[in-house]
């Protein structure tokens, strides 16, 4: 049995969510080590003054969650690769909730005509290739030039035989990391990043480093002292809206990194997948360091969230290896997609729903203004989501529980974190509601600031 043992006074309500997170951060952290034995349901009910129902309730999310496994007579046991981070979203969405845990762009019965559209089109006209090859090299040629043509527009200049279509953008960075970085590699991330690094890089036996950000992103000197401690060989970046901190890397910023990944020969992975969002953006570093960059893009953020396709451009060294990645661990991207893809890059159709994306985000831009005016928050008004850092006083864990009571779903900052430590922040996602529950959640999130924080200790 283990000596770890949850706070009663760090229970909030609902309080089965609040001991399941406890229980989650002590396994994230090593507290909790795997086959470590959780208290029986009865026992631990009563050290905590709560019901066995809230102790059988909390144990059941663990196990939804992955993380532990119980067996009839012999209880309740951490799992093996029980420390990997939750997803920031919920995986539940209860009735009633208003959900802004989960980044999406906004939809509406527009974007679904627009796909049944493209289906009927493809229909009529299906090249034989995206049903009956099986071969990339003769399904994708063209797909390619489209694709370049796309990332030409963002910035990014690069040789159809470079490019690689993926089924969208977290496929695209797997590959890429497993080219650039081996096991064993320093991959270095900003302390707050995207949530898939960290447990894809522990997957992959790879080491990771959090370097500190501004509100600018990575700071440029503590890449440097990273690589001067270590051989750092890969960088991964988000400079366009960064999930979860909607941060904007500037031009001079990105022309530091790219000059210190030049002068210790290291990779840069630079994920843009929120770029086509900006309609005035800086420079990619893949156009400032071409020679070590690696550039994603997609279209399931900016215009469909049904478009799983994504691009990866390499440069010379690493092309042909992304490539034979991306075969071994998925073949091809699906056809039907790309054919989808490609159709609206060419009729313009693509543009025109980035163009409505960006016209909807200045409306809920608008109601973020009028509803936290006069609160602290890091937001684009091209972006699909804020950044919404808590005061001092509100523990970021009771937080998140309060406004799931309320009925308002929020990303914690603790999967974004390299450290697995709270950054007292949470993420909040302005597409994937009606307007109405937009305003409506933020109205109980701005009235939970204004508030103090409970500190009481009530069963659900």
């Amino acid at each position: 049995m283990t000596k770890w043992h949850p706070d009663p006074g760090q229970l909030r309500r609902p309080v089965y969510i609040s001991l399941a997170d406890q229980f989650t951060a002590a396994i994230k952290s090593g507290r909790l080590a795997e086959n470590d034995k959780l208290p029986p349901h009865r026992d631990l009910a009563y050290d905590l003054k709560i019901s066995i129902q809230t102790v059988s309730k909390a144990y059941d999310m663990l196990a939804r969650r992955g993380l532990v496994s119980g067996e009839v007579g012999r209880g309740t046991y951490v799992k093996a690769g029980g420390s990997v981070p939750q997803s920031p979203y919920i995986a539940e969405r209860l009735a009633n909730e208003i959900d802004l845990s989960i980044v999406t762009p906004v939809c509406t019965p527009f974007h679904l005509e627009r796909m049944k559209d493209a289906l009927h089109r493809l229909g009529d006209g299906l090249p034989p290739a995206a049903a009956l090859s099986f071969r990339p090299n003769t399904t994708f040629p063209r797909h390619n030039e489209a694709a370049a043509a796309w990332l030409s527009m963002l910035g990014v200049e690069t040789a159809p035989r470079n490019l690689l279509v993926t089924n969208g953008a977290s496929s695209a960075f797997t590959i890429a990391l497993l080219s650039a970085a081996g096991p064993g590699a320093i991959l270095a991330a900003e302390e707050v990043c995207y949530h898939v690094i960290r447990p894809l890089a522990d997957y992959l036996g790879i080491r990771v480093r959090p370097i500190v950000a501004d509100a600018d992103g990575m700071v440029p000197e503590a890449l440097e002292e990273a690589c001067r401690r270590e051989e750092v060989r890969v960088v991964a970046l988000q400079p366009n809206l960064a999930n979860p901190t909607a941060s904007l890397m500037s031009e001079g910023r990105r022309r530091a990194i790219a000059e210190t990944a030049r002068r210790h020969d290291v990779t840069i992975i630079e994920n843009d997948v929120f770029g086509p969002l900006l309609s005035r953006r800086p420079r990619p570093i893949a156009a400032l360091a071409p020679e070590r960059t690696v550039y994603i893009t997609s279209f399931s953020k900016v215009a469909l969230p049904g478009l799983r396709i994504g691009y990866v451009a390499a440069p010379d060294h690493l092309a042909a290896t992304i490539a034979n990645r991306h075969l071994m661990a998925n073949w091809m991207a699906t056809p039907v997609m790309a054919e989808i893809a490609t159709l609206w890059l060419s009729d313009g159709t693509m543009q025109a729903l980035v163009d409505w994306q960006r016209n909807a985000l200045d409306q809920r831009h608008r109601i973020v203004s009028a509803v936290l005016h006069g609160t602290a928050y890091r937001a684009h008004p091209e972006g699909l989501h804020l950044w919404l850092p808590l005061p001092p006083e509100h523990d970021e864990p009771a937080f998140v529980s309060q406004a799931r009571v309320r009925g308002v779903a929020v990303a914690p900052s603790t999967p974004f974190s390299l450290s697995g430590a709270p950054a007292g922040a949470v993420r909040v996602s302005l597409g994937a509601t009606e307007a109405d529950e937009l305003r409506a959640g933020l109205d109980i999130l701005a009235s939970l600031l204004r508030a103090a924080p409970d500190r009481s200790v009530l069963a659900p």
